[in-house]
């Protein structure tokens, strides 16, 4: 799930003044909680209430190469190699076993961090313990073959971890994000170097402090702090990095493939979407209004699979667009720690400005159904209304381009091909949704939709079990399920001659 954020160097980040006196935390390499070599911090706010509530190390490119080391040195000579597939399972149930222990005030601080409604985060923490639980059972289960070959020999391909993974992940789910790099990187044998977002890094340098009350070695985990330019660009060339995962914008992510090629790292990218939510005049009405609602605002809409491009058949066009409207008029928006609140703010300042840019875009290109500004009953936090356009053409701005926020497009078909046509005319491809009761038309349209997930009478269920991952320009590699598990695997050919005679090549 991808973030659209674009970081800026740490000479940029401006000091703000704090309600009471914020946290001062630390980052974790070789098993320690430290601060960066130059002892500087830049400050991490609350979105509702644009306040500083904490303040973490402003690390370096020389704070990265100690991460690195640290993680070369647990891989190539610590205990870790000798830790068995059984070792690493037991300390990733044990990790899920703490994040559940410890969900109510981990998902306290992700959503005071994110902005997120609290409901939301107390799924997403429950999904973090679910992530670790589903690669504890896996690490047991990355199996090898036997190759039938023509001779009187044992050919095997052994599957092995890759080494040192560097893990950048974005602020929309930030622990999730964590897990669903951390857990199938472990579980496979990996070491790691985990960058968080700079907006949200609180709830994984909180979890940092379960790792070794885990039975997690030194060095297996490192988790350095600091924006993308002075940590995140000397992660990906460092020479000593075997493999880059990344989950963000499109813009980084092609930065990421042209740094890593001097070294010819192994990288996966997760590069967000802009989704079509495809709904036929057959679909049951009610339950594909809510689907098309909940696949574009939940989460603020900061989600990288999310829905908002709508695709509605011209039958029920002008009742869908009215009815939508009506109900997004109703969602809830307000501070995140109250259980009523459906929506909460964006997570920064920057990312406000841009959702807000994108919606005065938006009312130039098209016909406004709702919403279109900011949320005037909040004097303060980065509150935006929920946003409808309608009569959109594919081709406008906000048709094409990823907002990343709670921002609709609406867009009229005619017939299935015109709706397929639609559909796939975008540079992404990480989800879709079909809403139709007729399953032959569904499967025909799934059959044609160049995404990754597709959902059919659904949008945004993820399960750990399944891949997740797009085309195009959404990116390459998987993560989660089986899939997951492999991206952080080398396979290895090992031939055995059985025969007693030489080769007989003199």
């Amino acid at each position: 799930m991808a973030s659209q954020s674009k970081t800026k160097p740490a000479k940029e980040v401006k000091a703000a003044k704090a309600v009471g006196a914020p946290r001062k935390f630390k980052m974790y390499i070789n098993g320690e909680f430290v601060e960066g070599h130059r002892r500087a911090f830049f400050p991490v706010y609350d979105p509702s209430t644009e306040q500083v509530i904490a303040e973490v190390p402003d690390a370096d490119e020389q704070d990265v190469n100690r991460a690195v080391a640290a993680a070369r040195a647990a891989f190539d000579s610590g205990p870790w190699p000798q830790t068995t597939a059984q070792d690493r399972g037991r300390i990733l149930f044990r990790l899920a076993e703490r994040v559940r222990k410890e969900a109510a005030s981990l998902a306290n601080l992700e959503c005071r961090n994110s902005g997120k409604p609290i409901t939301e985060a107390e799924y997403d923490i429950a999904d973090v313990a679910t992530c670790f639980e589903y690669y504890g059972g896996m690490a047991t289960k990355v199996l090898g073959q036997v190759n039938p070959v023509p001779d009187n020999a044992l050919s095997l391909s052994l599957r092995e971890p890759i080494g040192v993974a560097a893990q950048i992940i974005p602020w929309n789910f930030p622990l999730l994000m964590a897990a669903w790099k951390l857990a199938p990187a472990i579980a496979a044998g990996c070491t790691c170097v985990l960058k968080p977002a700079e907006q949200t890094p609180l709830t994984v340098l909180e979890f940092a402090s379960y790792l070794t009350d885990a039975g997690l070695p030194p060095g297996v985990v490192n988790i350095v702090t600091g924006f993308g330019e002075t940590v995140g660009a000397p992660l990906v060339r460092h020479p000593d990095v075997d493999k880059v995962a990344f989950t963000g914008s499109g813009e980084v992510g092609k930065a990421i493939v042209k740094a890593a090629a001097d070294t010819l790292k192994r990288v996966t990218l997760e590069l967000g979407g802009k989704s079509p939510n495809i709904f036929f005049a057959d679909a049951d009405f009610e339950a594909a209004i809510d689907g098309a609602l909940f696949g574009v605002f939940v989460n603020q809409g900061e989600v990288c699979s999310a829905g908002s491009r709508i695709l509605v058949e011209k039958k029920i066009y002008p009742k869908f667009v009215e009815a939508m409207s009506a109900k997004a008029k109703t969602i809830r928006l307000g501070p995140p720690l109250e259980r009523e609140t459906k929506m909460g703010p964006l997570v920064s300042k920057d990312q406000f400005d841009r959702v807000r840019a994108y919606q005065e875009i938006g009312k130039k290109e098209a016909k406004t159904a709702a919403g279109g500004g900011r949320l005037a009953s909040q004097s303060k936090g980065y509150y935006v209304e929920p946003t409808i356009f309608y009569d959109v053409d594919n081709s406008a701005r906000i048709a094409r381009e990823e907002i990343f926020g709670p921002v609709a497009t609406v867009i009229p078909f005619d017939s299935e091909a015109n709706a397929i046509k639609i559909a796939n005319d975008t540079q992404f491809g990480l989800a879709a949704a079909v809403w139709s009761r007729d399953i032959f038309k569904a499967f025909r349209v799934v059959k044609a939709l160049r995404a990754g997930i597709v959902w059919v009478n659904h949008m945004q269920p993820t399960y750990v079990e399944a891949p997740w991952g797009g085309y195009k320009q959404s990116g390459f590699g998987r993560e989660l399920g089986p899939n997951g598990i492999d991206e952080y695997l080398e396979t290895k050919q090992v031939h055995i001659n059985l025969n007693e005679q030489p080769i007989g090549w003199y």
